[in-house]
């Protein structure tokens, strides 16, 4: 019986064909996470909380997706979260979900794909109460860094506000 949490040979076959199923196969792994966060979103402000954190990535679903483990450290306290990813081979599409023990629930997902090196996602959330669309960009991935952001638009503009900003660097 092959490993849960390794991949087969033929499950790596599978993963390099080019409709985009092995896109978020470099996140596999541990990572220390350097987080920026905007300290209030949406509000014209220009103070962001720097706070480490450690993610742990593996993939799932023979590959077709994978799942984090995160340690967050804000300046109002540690939490947990973790992040599910899902590839759709009949649409092209990741599905992104995020879940976190100060809520304890699906977030609303974020879907997209990678195009010349940089995943785009999109989805619609909620801030404030108020109805939000939420952009994600995974960009810079190499073998021992990677980048992601989240941005919103403020309500009813085209511009993007980057709100939450996280640096990978592979951990030994």
């Amino acid at each position: 019986m092959p490993s849960l949490f390794s991949k087969s040979s033929a499950d790596v076959a599978v993963s390099t064909l080019a409709d985009g199923r092995g896109d978020f196969d470099f996140l596999a792994g541990r990572w220390m996470v350097r987080h920026r966060r905007l300290r209030r979103r949406l509000a014209g402000d220009a103070v962001w909380d720097e706070f480490p954190g450690i993610c742990e990535s593996l993939p799932v679903v023979g590959g077709l997706g994978n799942i984090d483990n995160n340690y967050l450290e804000p300046p109002a306290g540690t939490y947990r979260a973790a992040t599910l990813r899902l590839f759709e081979p009949g649409t092209r599409l990741w599905s992104i979900w995020w879940i976190d023990n100060r809520m304890m629930g699906l977030e609303p997902p974020v879907h997209g794909r990678f195009e010349n090196g940089v995943g785009t996602f999109f989805g619609d959330d909620r801030h404030d109460g108020l109805p939000i669309r939420v952009r994600f960009l995974s960009s810079q991935i190499g073998a021992e860094s990677a980048r992601w952001e989240q941005a919103f638009p403020p309500y009813g503009g085209e511009q993007w506000e980057t709100n939450w900003i996280m640096q990978f660097r592979r951990a030994a």
